[in-house]
């Protein structure tokens, strides 16, 4: 269910709360305050509703309450003295007394996908491959005592994520998946089953000073067996080193035989500087939200990284990406940001030619010059490198598209959603699927997979244009003029002379589109 109430957006679900698009930290606790006050908007709730519900039955202290409503009043910019939305009845209790909108209320495209639409295959649900051993890596728990190292023990699990999807014998589920569970209590079997693997990987972090406690446990969900738990003690200067030997436990478990035979070692360049490793990770963790602002943190992060170790790989890939994500949502101006992606993703090719990020990067930028040969190629090696590289997939899917094969182009998505059921970035590869029906000339599929894009996240400039298109062509004007004004809010410098000069499209598929679009009163 999602709510909205002046600028902000509160999705239940995705337990996100957004302002003008952007992510709001929020507290689980205060967050299911406010889930509550807005969902009993119609009257006023007592201390004893707010125990029950909230607190399961607990009673705690008026100044903690007091606490967690203020919280819930800043994080949707109230305050005590002002309370515009959460108001406080003397001896009575609070009531959210804000205007809301329920989903439900909400522009008719922006609701769920047909129920025609084939969901066990969109939504990833069809499990990955029965040759390979399918495994999920949790999202390490920062054991520091202090919410700012967040940053590093999530670094801690991609690194072993990006390891472990390296290896051809293995399944691995995207990160953006295994990190829909962050600070979730959500039992390992149905983390399995909504998964579809055969293990899960869990483990926790600890940061004190210079030394670093890594625990780590193998879990065989088809049997409920622990296959083994390891515990590393190190100075924070040998985290790659540790990480390494982490990944080796795993496939030494896993597949002995395979590990004999191929005596595994994580084959990578670590950063010389573990300062630009900790900007890196501080960066992925501003990178994977694909917001506006964070997009631009990220930015400044990674060229720090860079200043800091001019030869780090993965930090000129992601900058590159970065930079060219930002042209495709309009947030930049792709003139200018392609040749810094372009330097960026050369930079990184050099530093290290094995790393699937670099030629991700490569294909991003090779679709901004307008070589989309070159960046499907590009894309082709990111995933011989890495087969489970789910973002790879989804641009893949995206740039076969705009050459026109869109058969091709939706056989990626599948696979990225295959690899990452529950990413938060499935909106994206739903309107990438969208493009590609629209390709082929389906515009009711098209419609119906960019109505899911926008359900999930109504804020993602790509799904809102293919809608448009597709009802545009399809002459669904009603719908077209709809999907347009919601466009103009998120992308306001929209028009035809931006589509065509700003998005890679060959030509035959570029006029196709703009005629869409001008049909839905783009001009």
């Amino acid at each position: 269910m999602q709510f909205t109430f002046g600028d902000h957006a509160l999705d239940t679900d995705k337990r996100e709360l957004r302002r003008s698009g952007e992510p709001i930290a929020v507290e689980p606790q205060v967050f299911d305050l406010l889930i509550y006050l807005i969902q009993n908007r119609d009257r006023v709730v007592s201390k004893d509703d707010l125990f029950a519900e909230v607190w399961g039955g607990r009673i705690v202290a008026d100044s903690t309450l007091a606490t967690r409503i203020n919280a819930a009043r800043k994080a949707i910019g109230d305050s005590g003295n002002e309370q515009r939305l959460i108001r406080t009845i003397a001896r009575r209790g609070v009531r959210f007394v804000g205007d809301v909108q329920s989903r439900e209320a909400a522009i008719e495209f922006a609701q769920a996908a047909d129920p025609s639409l084939d969901e066990r295959l969109f939504a990833g649900q069809a499990g990955p491959p029965s040759d390979r051993p399918a495994i999920a890596v949790l999202p390490f728990v920062n054991m520091s005592g202090e919410a700012e190292q967040e940053y590093f023990s999530d670094g801690i699990s991609e690194d072993i994520i990006t390891a472990l999807s390296k290896l051809r014998w293995f399944f691995v589920i995207a990160r953006n998946s295994s990190f829909a569970y962050k600070g979730k209590s959500v039992h390992i079997r149905q983390i399995a089953k909504e998964l579809g693997v055969d293990y899960v990987i869990e483990g926790s972090v600890r940061k004190a000073g210079e030394r670093i406690r890594i625990a780590v446990q193998l879990n065989d969900v088809t049997t409920g067996s622990h296959l083994g738990a390891e515990r590393y003690d190190r100075e924070v200067a040998g985290v790659f080193a540790v990480q390494d030997e982490i990944t080796e436990a795993i496939v030494a478990t896993i597949e002995p035989q395979l590990y004999a035979a191929e005596n595994f070692r994580a084959r990578r360049k670590a950063p010389e500087s573990l300062d630009a490793w900790d900007l890196v990770m501080r960066a992925l963790s501003h990178f994977w939200r694909m917001t506006r602002e964070d997009n631009f943190a990220a930015q400044a992060l990674l060229e720090r990284a860079i200043a800091l170790d001019p030869n780090y790989a993965q930090a000129h890939a992601v900058l590159a990406v970065s930079h060219t994500f930002g042209a495709h949502m309009g947030w930049q101006d792709a003139a200018t940001a392609t040749p810094i992606a372009e330097r960026a993703a050369l930079a990184a090719v050099r530093a290290d030619g094995e790393d699937p990020w670099a030629h991700l990067a490569m294909a991003a930028a090779c679709s901004y010059l307008g070589r989309l040969d070159d960046a499907l190629a590009a894309y082709e090696l990111a995933l011989r490198l890495n087969p489970n590289f789910s973002l790879a997939q989804g641009y893949y899917g995206l740039v076969l598209s705009w050459t026109g094969r869109g058969r091709e182009g939706t056989e990626a998505v599948r696979r990225a959603l295959r690899l990452s059921p529950r990413d938060p970035l499935s909106a994206i590869y739903y309107g990438v699927a969208g493009y590609a029906a629209f390709v082929e000339g389906d515009y009711s599929q098209a419609i119906r997979l960019c109505r899911e894009s926008v359900r999930q996240r109504n804020d993602f400039v790509g799904g809102y244009r293919v809608l448009a298109a597709a009802a545009g062509m399809a002459g669904e004007t009603e719908l077209a003029i709809a999907a347009l004004r919601e466009l103009r809010r998120v992308q306001p410098n929209i028009s035809l002379a931006w589509i065509g000069s700003q998005l890679p499209f060959r030509a035959e598929q570029r006029e196709r589109f703009l005629e869409g679009l001008r049909r839905a009163g783009l001009d």
